[in-house]
């Protein structure tokens, strides 16, 4: 109980954005609960956001930092840290799949973008994201980045400064190639909207915004993506999920796919682990 009473407020009460601009269907999962995202609502830490395809979303974070979100994306607003930001504590956003760009300002915070495969940190440099199942990409537009080359568990290995114009690429399983320039297939399918600086549009979104409608809890086919990421970035959604096992249905399909997470054995059996934490 006292776990499911904190969650929302440790992870998710934190506003840090709005949603500036919707264009077709866009998915929010806040706390345990589906919902369908609405332009001008604001966004929390912990958000889970899925795009339509065709669709676009246009973010803008209290730190100033802009983030176009392309057709088809799903991205996890997974940490955004108060007070002044470093590299080492920059908010952190999880582009599982889909398109992202990330336009910095010297007034923004530190962001940290990561994709499979591939991870960028940035202040004020603007970068551009693919991530595939095959693949992850990132093109340096302007300004600096460390590019990080990341572990399955989602951690960094290897990093190096990208400037301005340099194209970061890594296949599955391979080490990351570093080009000049965009390939010709990431430039042809960029989405229209990325070929242009962003312009805000914060100023058309005063006083009370309006709220996300909420349409069903989770389901576990709803979230299976984002169970089985890299484990890092998954390490806080056994505590935000686990009411859903009082759902019989939930509950069965965590069970058949435990060997995928396996860090719920110990929701599912709590008596397995109090007794491990017990023995003398």
């Amino acid at each position: 109980m006292v776990v499911v009473l904190l969650f929302p407020v440790s992870l998710i009460g934190q506003q840090i954005g709005t949603v500036t601009l919707k264009e077709g269907d866009m998915r929010l999962i806040r706390g345990t609960t589906v919902m369908q995202g609405v332009e001008g609502m604001r966004l929390n830490r912990g958000d889970i956001l899925e795009l339509g395809n065709p669709g676009f979303a246009q973010l803008e974070f209290v730190s100033g930092t802009v983030v176009g979100v392309g057709a088809g994306s799903r991205l996890f607003l997974l940490s955004y840290p108060n007070g002044a930001s470093t590299p080492g504590n920059a908010a952190e956003l999880v582009l599982l799949g889909g398109w992202l760009k990330g336009e910095g300002s010297p007034e923004s915070a530190f962001y940290r973008f990561d994709i499979p495969s591939l991870g960028a940190i940035t202040k004020d440099g603007t970068v551009v994201l693919h991530a595939s199942e095959e693949s992850s990409e990132i093109f340096v537009e302007s300004g600096t980045a460390t590019i990080a080359q990341l572990t399955p568990q989602g951690n960094t290995s290897q990093s190096s400064t990208g400037k301005g114009g340099q194209f970061f690429a890594r296949l599955k399983g391979k080490k990351v190639v570093i080009a000049d320039r965009p390939s010709g297939s990431f430039i042809n399918s960029l989405p229209i909207p990325f070929r242009d600086t962003l312009p805000s549009r914060l100023s058309r979104f005063t006083g009370k915004p309006p709220e996300p409608k909420r349409q069903h809890e989770v389901s576990y086919s709803d979230i299976r993506a984002w169970l089985v990421m890299a484990p890092r970035w998954r390490k806080n959604l056994v505590s935000r999920f686990q009411p859903r096992l009082e759902d019989d249905a939930f509950r069965q399909e965590i069970e058949a796919h435990l060997d995928d997470h396996p860090e719920w054995d110990a929701a599912l059996n709590p008596e397995k682990d109090s007794s491990k934490q017990h023995r003398p």
